[in-house]
């Protein structure tokens, strides 16, 4: 790790501050039309009598310019379904079907059935049904493609997880598969500014960098029943923005003292871009995947059904993590 001055996610293209305010306009322009009853940190709930109905919608993102740079698409159909369940997952909902959209310049029938068979896979994994989709082939809007989709779930209104973190809880997490889906305008900009995407990853020649980078996000359904057993408190998918998703479990301080090791990935990308430890853990997941809030009593249970481990603990505090040495809000 470092903390050289080097490469940043707005530099590359990305300006997380921006794009929060522009989430934060956008939610404004149809606050009138949304109510505390049918909104989450992870997913749109809405009543429907003793259950929610649970929406959330992602997409892949410049994951696909990888992809399209090798000419391999038949991991990305996972990352799509993976970046959408995993939200519901961490709502403590249960994801039922899932629709995709396909926006391509040009229709392709190898590239269209690499994707599809991604998705089915995913789809599989999760126990859910995919319901169709749409392929919109408009080469005026899109150089070649944008994958997307939206999940619906449905869970009892106490399995939803309530979100009523206390000091004094220990935070459990999951190992990450690696990169998973997001933060790869950064990636891509400082593995290719020596390298291209079919050289030999240089921490492990068996496979490329452009492997490495498409290796699928992990899907954490997984962890539903657990995380239902042990009346789990708050959880967090940790994707855009990085270790700072914890806060959205409540404005208390968040003490990682035992997070799971950065797989090889996170050196390269830290180590090409010259990239410092603060962006690097305020853009990916650099080894944990997903965290939970559980009761002190219940925590080591919890870690042993999830093949996890206790990483840290939460204490009163404005909103703060403090993970290697970083203080991050």
């Amino acid at each position: 790790m470092t903390d050289e001055e080097g490469m940043t996610y707005a530099e590359a293209g990305v300006d997380i501050d921006a794009s929060e305010a522009a989430t934060a306009a956008l939610l404004d322009a149809v606050s009138a039309q949304v109510t505390d009853e049918t909104d989450s940190d992870y997913a749109g709930l809405i009543d429907i009598g003793d259950r929610y109905l649970a929406l959330a919608t992602d997409g892949v993102g410049t994951k696909l310019l990888v992809a399209e740079a090798l000419g391999d698409y038949s991991t990305v159909g996972i990352d799509c379904i993976a970046m959408n369940v995993n939200d519901l997952v961490a709502a403590g909902i249960q994801p039922v079907a899932f629709v995709d959209y396909l926006a391509i310049d040009e229709p392709d029938d190898e590239t269209a059935t690499q994707i599809g068979e991604g998705l089915a896979a995913g789809a599989e994994h999760a126990e859910m049904a995919l319901v169709g989709g749409e392929t919109a082939v408009m080469p005026d809007v899109v150089s070649g493609l944008d994958l997307a989709g939206t999940c619906a779930g449905l869970a009892p209104k106490d399995a939803v997880l309530s979100g009523t973190v206390a000091p004094g809880d220990r935070l459990v997490g999951v190992p990450s598969s690696g990169i998973h889906s997001n933060g790869l305008t950064l990636a891509r900009t400082a593995a290719t500014s020596d390298h291209s995407y079919t050289d030999p990853f240089p921490l492990d020649t068996n496979r490329t960098i452009g492997d490495v980078l498409l290796e699928p996000t992990r899907l954490y359904t997984d962890l539903l029943e657990p995380i239902w057993e042990h009346a789990v408190d708050a959880a967090a998918h940790i994707t855009g923005g990085g270790w700072t998703n914890l806060l959205r479990m409540g404005e208390f301080d968040y003490v990682i003292d035992d997070p799971f090791d950065a797989q090889p990935v996170f050196e390269f990308i830290q180590s090409e871009g010259t990239v410092s430890d603060e962006e690097m853990h305020r853009t990916f997941n650099m080894g944990t995947g997903f965290v939970m809030a559980v009761d002190h009593t219940d925590a080591e249970h919890l870690a042993s059904a999830v093949d996890g481990r206790v990483i840290g603990h939460v204490e009163d505090g404005d909103g703060t993590v403090s993970i290697r040495n970083l203080q991050l809000s």
